[in-house]
């Protein structure tokens, strides 16, 4: 049986932030990306703040479901409300979200349920207007996002 590699050995800056694990399976091997998430913004946001790939993008709001993902270890709350079009009761209950609703509480792993066009890693020309990590869950779906 494999053991899991712990999380990068340099800690987030600050309190209230956690690492976040996004696994994708291809095959037989699974690609990690980290990257620390603050307990303020969703793993979404986090991981667009940071310049990676790996959860798909898309409405930011809750009402796509492009960012379903399941979490495999750690804990999250919701930051807005989860919509049933995408996440039924039953899935949630397995652990089973939306990137864009959620944010951690811990150190986190996930596995994204969609597939992904390309390997994991940074993501170039892709960038977020400043301050979108302090934005609240209702302001979500109102991010500006840009292209590079």
């Amino acid at each position: 049986m494999s053991t899991k590699p712990a999380p990068p050995p340099i800690p987030p800056a600050g309190a209230g932030r956690h690492w976040v694990c996004i696994a994708q399976t291809a095959a037989e091997s699974t690609q990690e990306a980290w990257y620390a998430c603050a307990e303020t913004e969703t793993l979404l946001q986090g991981m667009a703040r940071t310049g990676r790939k790996g959860i798909p993008v898309g409405c930011l709001g809750g009402g796509c479901g492009v960012c379903k993902v399941k979490v495999k270890a750690g804990n999250v709350h919701l930051v807005g409300p989860m919509s049933r079009a995408h996440v039924s009761a039953a899935e949630e209950l397995e652990g089973i979200c939306l990137a864009c609703r959620v944010a951690p509480r811990a150190n986190v792993e996930v596995e994204v349920l969609g597939k992904l066009k390309k390997a994991l890693g940074k993501a170039p020309g892709f960038s977020w207007s400043a301050g979108v990590a302090k934005l609240g869950a209702s302001d979500c779906a109102t991010a500006n996002v840009k292209e590079t």
